[in-house]
């Protein structure tokens, strides 16, 4: 596979900007429709947030970012790419998510409802009402969800509708139908993936999605880390004909190909400055005015042991959620969104050799977490993170081998969309996250015909799904070069 700088001619169809997910879908689709393409990156490797690196000793491979992927092996356009043939393969845990109790029980988000609704106690029946009517059905929601609302008429309308009535209750408000803890803390957890608060509409969404998703294709990981994705696309854009250009930073649109499309993986303040003199200043100004959302503080392991939870589930879960309430995930997110540090932290946590031996050292073992800060949070919570796996992992700081720590700073340093550590390139409060990078029929198109903006600051949003660049390059293709392909992509297309 030829990833080296290009050299020759300096004019081509469609240059991309920034080879992450978005990027490196936008990129293949185009390529795909018969074009030159080039695709510009300012690091050494393709990746954006889906790398995966020895972060805290050789031979333990971890994700600085994404590690679970339920949007990804449910995304249409990588199933359209057929990602496999370049040697994607997603491992399975045999329960997708646990969220453990002080008691030491723990409830589940299992690959089957009924698995699901038995560890909810009392909320049995309500989850089977909630979820049920949609449990294995996210083939038929795919496209309709990870798309902009307003884009076209939905291809399964009764499903969007069965979809929309759950969705749209904000947490804080669907927490009342459930009568004891469990359900209320585990919808909450789910909620909390989106960085929005429990009162927003938009958090529901992404906690069915979640659900949803863990019941139809689970919540996997793929074989050797995050960085399989990437790669996987980054071959599909060379093997129809595509360029990568690595250890190219743009700085501005002025110094690239002439191109009749630019489509720019990168967050709204990155567009406004690099295309600066094509941009209206009343449009440059509104990007430049972008909300971005709370940061991250994210610890990488290295074990010499498994974690030691307490809940036997959480031993075979491949996603973790500590808290012991929903009052707790409510007040963590509270205090984030208020600027304050949360005591105790809402955690996220993964355990990759969980499904995959061959990320570490035989014997040894890798572990992900992290927690939500205020955006630019430049402290230390490593001591707030640890007392809160100690609850419920007794011992976990005695199988520590070593720990990497990236503040917001930090990845913030390591990919530019993640401005103040918001890994999610945009706050998803109130409407934004379907209504980014602005409120607009066509987010992904800017004042120049030739500028389109593929990133996860347009919708459907964060996760590594390809869907944000799937739309932009769709778009292009239409306005730029007359080619029309389906708004929901298969394998035909």
């Amino acid at each position: 596979m030829r990833l080296d700088p290009v050299v020759g001619s300096d004019v081509t169809d469609a240059v991309v900007v920034g080879a992450g997910p978005n990027g490196l879908t936008a990129a293949a689709v185009l390529a795909r429709a018969g074009l030159a393409v080039r695709v510009y990156e300012a690091a050494d490797t393709v990746g954006g947030g889906a790398r995966t690196r020895e972060l805290t000793e050789p031979g333990f491979r971890h994700d600085p970012c994404s590690a679970v992927h339920p949007l990804g092996i449910g995304s249409p356009v990588f199933e359209a790419l057929d990602l496999g043939r370049h040697g994607l393969e997603w491992l399975q845990p045999e329960i997708p998510m646990a969220h453990p109790f002080p008691d030491g029980t723990a409830a589940v988000l299992a690959r089957s409802v009924e698995e699901t609704a038995a560890s909810l106690g009392p909320d049995a029946r309500a989850y089977r009402r909630l979820i049920g009517p949609l449990a294995g059905r996210w083939d038929e929601l795919a496209g309709d969800v990870l798309r902009t609302p307003w884009a076209a008429w939905p291809e399964h309308p009764l499903r969007l509708g069965q979809f929309g009535l759950r969705a749209g209750i904000p947490a804080a408000l669907l927490d009342r139908i459930f009568r004891g803890e469990k359900a209320p803390a585990i919808l909450a957890g789910l909620t909390a993936h989106s960085m929005a608060p429990l009162t927003s509409p938009v958090g529901t969404a992404i906690a069915t999605v979640f659900a949803v998703t863990a019941h139809s294709s689970g919540w996997p990981m793929p074989r050797g880390g995050s960085q399989s994705i990437v790669d996987a696309l980054a071959a599909d854009v060379v093997e129809h004909g595509g360029e990568i250009v690595l250890g190219h930073e743009v700085r501005s649109l002025a110094e690239l190909p002439t191109a009749r499309a630019y489509v720019l993986d990168v967050s709204p303040t990155a567009l406004a400055r690099i295309a600066d003199g094509r941009l209206p200043a009343r449009f440059r100004s509104r990007l430049e005015r972008y909300r971005y959302g709370p940061g991250v503080y994210k610890i990488d392991y290295a074990l010499t042991e498994p974690v030691p939870w307490t809940a036997e589930q959480c031993r075979r879960a491949g996603t973790v959620h500590l808290a012991p309430t929903f009052g707790a995930v409510r007040s963590a997110l509270s205090a984030v969104r208020a600027g304050r540090v949360p005591d105790p932290p809402f955690l996220i946590t993964a355990q990759p050799t969980l499904v995959d031996p061959s990320r570490a050292p035989a014997g040894g073992h890798t572990f992900w977490v992290y927690a939500h800060v205020p955006h630019g949070f430049d402290g230390d919570l490593t001591e707030a993170i640890e007392r809160q796996l100690e609850r419920f992992a007794p011992g976990f700081r005695d199988v520590v081998r070593a720990r990497h720590v990236t503040r917001p700073a930090d990845l913030e340093a390591g990919n530019a969309n993640y401005v103040g550590g918001d890994i999610a390139c945009g706050s998803a409060a109130g409407l934004r996250l379907v209504a980014r990078p602005h409120a607009s029929w066509t987010p992904y198109a800017t004042p120049d015909p030739t500028v389109y903006l593929c990133s996860s600051a347009t919708p459907p949003g964060p996760g590594v799904h390809g869907m944000c660049g799937y739309h932009a390059a769709r778009v292009a293709l239409q306005r730029r070069f007359g080619t029309r392909i389906p708004v929901v992509p298969t394998h035909r297309s």
